[in-house]
């Protein structure tokens, strides 16, 4: 534990005078855009999320659907989209934080995925509960892999992508 001494001691090392009150740089200077735009994204996407689980209700002891499709699709785009900033034409800077981290970010919901699984094996639907667990993660690493690949393979030559 430091005593009087060393923060006096350091406060003078600091060009402060003692007992001042030291100032600390804001945690998130310069990252306000990049916060804002993760914020709005994230909307957006826990509002499509939300539209696709009006559009395709499954009733509370039915198998997760719904949740299944929304992250296995989300997966996919991720895919297609971080090979189009990563390896096509340079993209705005808060695109990638805006759509990437907040749309997507917002509309997979492998939280949900998480509270299904407990859901399947609190109803005593162990079988369930496994395969989908397992689905959930083989449908939803296939989907950014394939998306990924068929963005590669569409991409045009000169866009940036590496040769």
């Amino acid at each position: 534990m430091a005593t009087s001494e060393d923060l006096a001691a350091d406060d003078a090392a600091d060009g402060a005078a003692p007992g001042a009150a030291r100032r600390r740089p804001p945690v998130l200077r310069g990252q306000g855009p990049a916060v804002a735009v993760v914020a709005v994204g994230g909307a957006l996407g826990a509002a499509a999320r939300y539209g696709a689980g009006l559009l395709w209700t499954t009733g509370p002891s039915a198998f997760p659907w719904t949740t299944l499709l929304v992250n296995v699709v989300g997966c996919a785009v991720i895919g297609v989209f971080l090979v189009v900033v990563t390896e096509g034409r340079p993209a705005h800077p808060l695109l990638r934080p805006f759509f990437g981290t907040g749309v997507l970010g917002g509309f997979t919901t492998f939280s949900t995925y998480a509270v299904d699984v407990r859901r399947l094996l609190e109803e005593g639907r162990p079988g369930p509960a496994v395969a989908y667990l397992g689905l959930t993660l083989a449908a939803a690493m296939a989907a950014v892999w394939a998306a990924a690949a068929v963005t590669r393979r569409l991409l045009p030559r000169g866009a940036g992508r590496p040769v």
